[in-house]
């Protein structure tokens, strides 16, 4: 039977094509004002109450009022302003299944973040700013203060896709990587470290604090000031989670004081800084602006993984990137 597809997203010619092509003989719904961003606030939209299928980023209060709503499939990895007890507990009574796109966002992650963690190694920063000449003490200092990954150990929170894909990147550098989970799975690949654990690893084991927290009651301030006070004494933070996950305040103190050695931040809050927001003028912090997922035709990437799922849908197959 033909379903109606509800689709809120502002899209370029080429992906709404591939769309239009792939759902053929159904109907898509389109809001008057597509969203633009996933941290936009779609509202409620009329039409939304008689769609079938959501893809994008419906507005929870849409989504509490459409009796004909059969599945959601959100345009993003992260799922914010689903994540809430009362939605999950909505989900779960209607029977309605949600899946994300961590598959599409996944790999340019990962490699953001390893370029990062390569960046850091090598001294990129300083060194692209310097013209030091060759023996002079500025170039023997850069020279020797840059290092490799070998042998150090890597902390990934909130280990899931990207932290996975991470992991395998990070094979051929000789690290010893470690996922903080609640509960291990047994599919991690590498060791689980637990919330007992987590403190004494912070403070005696990490060379490297992976942040991919997703934003929710539990991780907002996850990396508070007592928790960045007790990190292992030049410590590299890394977070392309949500910028609320860390007070931001705490993570300035933490890098004045060369307690960390250096932060790199994809994600802050809000976005972008406001331009007095001293992490932008602080010489170790680095931020790049919430690009992370980023990658050539990502529309038609995200697309393609909403068409393969339609299709395990139609036919009443598991579906990719079940969150709930």
């Amino acid at each position: 039977m033909p379903f109606k597809i509800y689709v809120d997203l502002d899209m370029p010619a080429g992906a709404l094509e591939l769309l239009q092509s792939g759902t053929r003989g159904h109907q898509l719904v389109f809001p008057h004002k597509p969203i633009s961003s996933v941290l936009d606030s779609p509202g409620v939209d009329p039409q939304f109450a008689a769609v079938d299928i959501a893809f994008g980023q419906p507005d929870p209060k849409a989504v509490a009022g459409a009796t004909h709503l059969k599945w959601i499939h959100v345009s993003s990895s992260g799922i914010t302003r689903y994540d809430t007890p009362g939605f999950r507990a909505l989900m779960a009574e209607r029977k309605i299944p949600v899946t994300n796109s961590a598959e599409v966002y996944h790999e340019a992650c990962a490699v953001h973040v390893l370029s990062f963690m390569l960046a850091q190694a090598r001294n990129l920063p300083s060194a692209l700013q310097s013209r030091a000449a060759n023996g002079t003490p500025e170039w023997l200092a850069l020279r020797g203060s840059s290092t490799t990954l070998r042998d150090q150990t890597i902390l990934i929170l909130g280990f899931g896709a990207i932290g996975k894909r991470l992991v395998e990147l990070l094979k051929p550098f000789h690290v010893k990587v470690l996922a903080y989970r609640r509960k291990a799975r047994g599919d991690e690949g590498v060791p689980v470290i637990t919330p007992e654990q987590l403190a004494q690893t912070l403070a005696n084991v990490a060379d490297h604090i992976v942040n991919i927290l997703p934003d929710n009651e539990e991780s907002r301030h996850f990396f508070n000031a007592s928790r960045l006070a007790t990190l292992k004494p030049g410590a590299v933070f890394y977070n392309i989670g949500r910028g609320t996950t860390v007070e931001q305040d705490a993570l300035l103190d933490a890098l004045r004081s060369n307690r960390l050695k250096a932060a790199w931040l994809d994600v802050t809050d809000p976005e972008p800084l406001p331009a007095n927001q001293p992490l932008l003028n602080q010489p170790n912090c680095h931020i790049t602006p919430h690009l992370a997922g980023g990658h050539v035709d990502e529309a038609k990437t995200l697309v393609r993984h909403f068409l393969n799922n339609f299709e395990r849908f139609a036919a009443g197959q598991p579906l990719l990137d079940r969150v709930m």
